[in-house]
């Protein structure tokens, strides 16, 4: 009889171990750190010694400021071209938590549309070190519905909207955590709709952690507004011509875009009319007016007002800080730094950027 008992003991401790061993495996798991690398290493810095530089040739001083934006646009092209608006479009966003809303450039690749993206990544590699992706993060996907977002590594891994912007954010600000988002193909029903689940989730996170909204977490929206040239877009672009002109106009219906659409009161009704100028009415999977953000502009400011009035019960006000091209200024030298650019710019083949901030 006493055999039998220290059998079955040891048994059971046999199998209590074996759970345990299992538990542990499993929480080995959760915490294992999962960091997205760099993908675009020639228009972006992978080292920080390589941003430094570019600050110092743009003769940027290092200062801290007590501004407490809520939102901002931001572009995503290459340094050389864009590096100033960068650092103009971000100065105001202090938070230590930001929620990144991206371009899904290669959404076609994998069938991605009428979704957000997310990705369980815990760290993005940065020039400053491994960058955090905020636990609010994964609380997020907990509690959005089913239907309104992904989960999707790959495209995460291949999107270089969000890592452009990551640098200038992360220098100023070492305890900085991130929550990245895709916005692939959408049409405007699914941008309210989307936005508004999100804007929910998020600002009853906020109310729970006791979060300030441009205090502790803000938006940044990745963009670069018209795409205009005949020369290696794989067609043409250029509707008004290439010559004086024909840029002047295409600058003109970009601003008439900003100024109809993306400032002062936000309301629905602009962020409607942004998507009837950038895409076409019976397929939203195309081009009309070629904004890359013509699903993240429309989704980020809808979600950024949104999550506004759930919080403070008005809606954002969008002030116009700048707007460039990649042919309208003096470009930064990068090449010098082991950088350089994806793409040419001349007359023939040039990107707008628009820098907007929302408080």
């Amino acid at each position: 009889m006493r055999l039998i008992i220290v059998i079955i003991v040891c048994i059971c401790c046999f199998s209590c171990k074996n759970q345990t061993i299992v538990k542990n495996e499993v929480q080995d798991q959760a915490l294992e750190k999962r960091v997205r690398p760099v993908h675009d290493t020639i228009g972006f810095t992978k080292y920080n010694w390589q941003l430094d530089s570019i600050y110092n040739r743009l003769g940027i001083k290092d200062s801290k400021n007590s501004m407490q934006w809520k939102a901002a646009v931001s572009p995503h092209d290459d340094y050389k071209y864009a590096g100033r608006l960068y650092y103009e479009s971000l100065k105001g966003i202090n938070a230590n938590t930001i929620i990144l809303v991206g371009v899904a450039h290669r959404a076609r690749n994998f069938n991605l549309q009428d979704k957000i993206i997310f990705g369980d990544f815990t760290h993005w590699e940065s020039p400053y070190g491994d960058l955090k992706v905020s636990d609010i993060n994964s609380e997020i996907i907990e509690q959005l519905p089913k239907y309104s977002y992904l989960v999707h590594n790959d495209m995460q891994e291949l999107e270089h909207s969000l890592e452009a912007i990551v640098p200038f954010l992360h220098r100023k600000n070492k305890n900085l955590e991130i929550i990245p988002i895709l916005v692939p193909y959408i049409n405007y029903s699914l941008i309210d709709v989307i936005g508004n689940d999100l804007s929910i989730v998020v600002s009853k996170i906020l109310k729970e952690k006791n979060l300030a909204y441009g205090k502790d977490v803000a938006v940044v929206i990745s963009n670069d507004a018209v795409h205009y040239g005949n020369e290696e877009w794989g067609r043409d672009l250029a509707p008004f011509g290439v010559d004086d002109k024909g840029t002047k106009k295409a600058r003109a219906i970009d601003m008439e875009i900003i100024e109809k659409c993306l400032v002062n009161e936000i309301s629905n009704e602009k962020i409607k009319t942004f998507t009837e100028y950038t895409v076409q009415t019976n397929d939203y999977k195309e081009y009309k007016w070629v904004w890359c953000g013509r699903y993240s502009v429309p989704f980020g400011v809808s979600f950024a007002n949104k999550l506004n009035q759930a919080l403070h019960n008005k809606p954002l006000q969008g002030t116009f800080l700048d707007y460039q091209s990649s042919i309208d200024h003096e470009l930064i030298t990068v090449e010098d730094l082991g950088m350089g650019t994806t793409a040419i710019a001349t007359q023939k083949h040039w990107v707008a950027y628009a820098s907007i901030k929302y408080e």
